[in-house]
Order: structure tokens, then sequence, then C-alpha cells
């Protein structure tokens, strides 16, 4: 009979992962996050997922096996009074105080090889500092700041880039950077002149556009569609009302996703108003819109980061209407593809005759496909290979570290071992 010793040997540990979504308006953090932590695990069957957010619908979401979400108590920002709780009362320090305490012991516990951080260096109010300053002086993770191509104009994203001491935390804190881009279309650290040290340490991982759908198949069928997308849908009530009343191409539908943050009134009217057509369905929430884009004849689209990626990728016919304000960032990116012929974008007054003329222009027009342009859009299938080298080099570090220093040879020692070797 085998004897079963009272100490079994250990099985191999398992690679961890976390990800870090401040997400205070909007789902486009919270969706690039998703979207990269099952890049990670789908490419690492050994791996385990830990994601942090701010946004409740992080769980509706498509998710890996292997990945838990740790949902934080949810910051709003407010017109007139700035951020604050979106359901407590009292201040934006309040509920600061709770959420990092959350991050803190949640990234104790967990204790991740690689923590990718979205965008806000510290998070919201500086809640990340005191995980950051664990993991440190732990030394056991690997930390990275993942930005997306454009921050804002480069005169708003320089003086937020040196308010928020950006270089100084990247430098004590962070690894990498990580820019979900290509530096041909845009290269923030020439637009915004960052310094070459964080230049030294930043990485292009490419547009995170090819190998976002988790579903096989395209889920439309019958006749040919149009979209209309406006992301969360908080900004998105002028575009989604125009897209409602403008009259479509001849033989099409209309397929509108309003987002779960489109004002209930607002939602309400689009619903009235697509009961009174046959040619027009309204959705407050799709779990997978990429099925939606590549299945469309034309996609009408807001300007965020993920509904560009998922354009650019699908090979669609594409009008951005960008935000403008408070952040112009959609305007920067929609015009610098459009340049490039990318894409076509409507700026200025939203109205149903707009975007029906440019619908009509395009959605039957097999030419306004459109061609094949050299732009990285591989960025989901390069990431896993960045976090297994970030972990490699982390092990490497730590083992270099715990080695004894090799002891300094007395001065008579080592003269007389001189003195044998020429001998």
């Amino acid at each position: 009979m085998r004897q079963i010793s009272a100490v079994e040997p250990e099985l191999p540990a398992r690679r961890r992962v976390a990800f870090y979504s401040h997400d205070t308006q909007g789902l486009g953090h919270v969706r690039r996050t998703s979207l990269l932590a099952r890049a990670v695990a789908d490419a690492d069957p050994d791996v385990d997922v830990l994601l942090l957010s701010g946004a409740r619908e992080a769980t509706s979401l498509p998710l890996p096996e292997r990945t838990e979400v740790v949902t934080l108590p949810r910051v709003g920002k407010d017109p007139d009074l700035g951020y604050g709780p979106r359901a407590w009362g009292g201040t934006l320090d309040d509920v600061v105080r709770v959420r990092a305490g959350v991050l803190d012991g949640a990234l104790a516990a967990f204790r991740p090889d690689v923590l990718v951080v979205d965008k806000v260096p510290l998070g919201v109010g500086g809640e990340l500092l005191l995980a950051l300053r664990r993991l440190r002086a732990e030394g056991g993770t690997a930390c990275v700041l993942g930005l997306r191509d454009v921050l804002d104009t480069p005169e708003v994203a320089v003086r937020e880039w040196h308010e928020q001491r950006s270089t100084s935390v990247v430098e004590r804190f962070f690894d990498e950077v990580w820019v979900y881009g290509d530096a041909h279309v845009y290269d923030p650290l020439a637009e915004y002149a960052l310094p070459d040290h964080i230049a030294a340490r930043t990485v292009f991982t490419g547009y995170l556009g090819r190998g976002r759908a988790s579903l096989a198949e395209p889920v439309r069928e019958g006749a040919p569609y149009v979209l209309c997308l406006v992301g969360g849908g908080q900004d998105g009530a002028s575009l989604a009302e125009a897209f409602a009343a403008a009259p479509l191409p001849v033989g099409h539908r209309g397929v509108l996703v309003t987002g779960p943050y489109l004002p209930e009134t607002t939602r309400d009217r689009l619903h009235a108003v697509a009961a009174g057509r046959d040619d027009l369905e309204v959705h407050a929430f799709v779990r997978d819109v990429v099925p939606l884009v590549e299945g469309a004849a034309a996609v009408v689209t807001m300007g965020g980061y993920n509904s560009v990626c998922e354009l650019l990728a699908s090979g669609r016919p594409g009008l951005v209407v960008p935000r403008t304000h408070p952040r112009a960032e959609q305007l920067v990116r929609a015009r610098r593809l459009a340049d490039l012929g990318l894409l076509d974008v409507l700026v200025g007054a939203i109205t149903p005759e707009r975007v029906a003329a440019w619908l009509a222009r395009t959605a039957a027009d097999d030419a306004a496909r459109r061609p094949e342009v050299d732009v990285d859009l591989d960025g989901l299938s390069r990431v896993p290979e960045l976090v297994d080298a970030l972990v490699d080099r982390l092990a490497h570090r730590n083992e270099a570290a715990a080695r004894p220093a090799a002891a300094t040879p007395h001065p008579q020692d080592q003269q007389e071992e001189e003195h044998r070797a020429t001998a």
C-alpha cells in the first residue's frame, strides 16, 4: 500500500493576471478590459484572470472561463458637480476610500503575476495607490499601464499628464506602457511629447480589432440591414433619434443599439417610433455586437475606441459621428482615420436627412466596402505574448535578487591569488 506523505508535492503554480478598469462613465473601458482578459485566457489554459471594474455591466459581457469579476462601488459624473458616488450619498472621497480598500484587499489576496491598469495610472482619486505600493514592495507583480491610441487633443492630454504627475507615477510603479494602437496612424509619444524614458518602456500592441467576436456565426438573417451604435448611450441621444427618424435604403431594415445608459425617456420615445415602423428594431444592450457589425450593409456609429476597432476589423463602410465634448478624443481619432480613407465622418448638426443621405449613397453600393489598408489590427493576439514576456522577465529579476551577492575577497587574499595565478 502506498504511503501518503504528510506533505504532498506542490502542483505547479497557475499564472494569475488582473485587469483594472475605473469605469466612471460608459462601457468603453470595461469592454476593452474584458476583451484583453479573454485574449489572455484563451491563449493560456493555466491562467486565472481577475477583472476589477467600476461597471456592474462587466458581469453581463462575454467573459472567458477561469475569470472572476470584482465590481467596485460605482462613481458617476455630474455635468455641474463633477465626480461623486453614483448610488450613495456623500462625496467622491467617501466612495474612493471604499473602492481603495476593495482593490487593495483583492489584489493582495489574488497576488497577480501581471496587473494591467486601464488609462488612469493611479485610478479614480488615487484609489490604486495603496495596492500599487503593496505590489511594488512585495515584488511579485509586473504592472502595465494600458492606453488607448488617442487620449485627447495634444493640448489637453499634455496638461492632464503633467497635472496627474503621470511620468513619475509610471517610473515608480509600472514596468511597461501598452498603447492599443498603431503608431503609423496616431503616435501619442510624439503627439504628446512624452519623455524618452517613458517611450523606452512603451509597446504599441496594434489596435484591438481582429478576434473580438465571441460568437462563431453572425446572428442576423433575412433582409439586409443598416446598423446604428451609440456606445453606452449616455451621450448618444441625438444620433439615436436621428437614425430612428431617417428614411432607410430601399429593401433594408434598421437596427439600433442604444446602450444601457441612454436616458429612459429617450429610449421610450425610440421604442414608440419603432412600434410605428415595420423596418426598425431597437435594442438596449447586445452582449456581442461584433456579429451585428460584420453582417451590416453599413454602420453609423459614435467614435469610441471599441466601436471604431469593430468597424475597422469588419471592413464594412462606416459613418462615424464623434463626440466632441467633454473630450475631443473621438473627433481626433475619426479625422485621422478618415484621412486614411478608412471611414467617413459627420461633424456638426446630426439630422435624419444627413444620416439618410449617407445611408442612401453607401448601403447598396458594393464599391463602398473599404479597401484593405495596412493598419495593425492584431493587438488581441499580441497581448498574451507580452504577458508571457513580462512574467519571464519578472522571474529572472526575482531570481537575480534572491541570489546571494559574491563575497568581496580580502585584499591580502586577492594578492596571494593573483601571485599564484602568475607564478
